[in-house]
């Protein structure tokens, strides 16, 4: 398995991996800042990690679909047929997810459900409110993907939805000199709009097939 990522310090970095019966586990990583990713490049680090395993141990080679890695899919096909590329799963239902996440009927709900959560998080005072209502429980979840962390998110807005309409019909939100803000307002609006909720609930059962 391999993929390519960019660290903190900006650095692009490619890896692999190796999976068996036995489990998955790290083979090598190098450095590619210098170099661009094309798929000769790519080839050439995955060839050099199949000579490193034995051509006869490897049944598969699995990358995402990018326009890259089926370059050097092609170039592997030429030069080791018995060895399959597949498509990283979670890489395509990612793009599923935000095909569909980019169609009218759902890109202004998740758009309103971002702001919304960026809104709450980015000020002390409405973090602070948030978790009071909330007994300290936390909207922004992590997944494996962007989208299923989107997903996530949107899962943890409806379990907390009679906590946030709450907090922002309570007297501290009044008190609050967010609440006077454009966005304030607006983040208010959304909380309250029966419409983001049913839409909430549209994307969930939607997605919640794919994620």
């Amino acid at each position: 398995m391999t993929d390519a990522w960019t660290d903190r310090k900006r650095r692009s970095i490619m890896n692999s991996c190796v999976n068996c019966r036995d489990g998955t586990t790290f083979l090598s990583s190098k450095e590619s800042s210098d170099e661009a990713h094309t798929g000769e490049h790519l080839f050439e680090y995955v060839f050099k990690c199949i000579e490193q395993v034995g051509p006869k141990n490897v049944v598969q080679v699995v990358a995402d679909n990018a326009a890259n890695n089926m370059a050097a899919v092609k170039m592997l096909k030429e030069m080791m047929p018995n060895i399959f590329w597949s498509s990283c799963v979670t890489h395509t239902i990612n793009l599923i997810l935000e095909g569909i996440g980019k169609l009218p009927r759902f890109k202004k709900t998740l758009d309103n459900a971002k702001f919304f959560t960026i809104f709450i998080y980015v000020h002390h005072k409405t973090l602070w409110l948030m978790r009071s209502y909330t007994k300290k429980k936390e909207i922004i979840r992590s997944g494996v993907t962007r989208f299923a962390s989107t997903f996530l998110t949107l899962q943890s807005l409806v379990e907390k939805k009679e906590n946030l309409k709450a907090m922002f019909t309570s007297n501290e939100w009044e008190e609050c000199k967010w609440s006077k803000t454009v966005k304030g307002k607006a983040a208010y609006s959304t909380v309250l709009n029966i419409g983001f909720w049913n839409g909430v609930t549209m994307c969930l059962k939607v997605f919640a097939p794919l994620v």
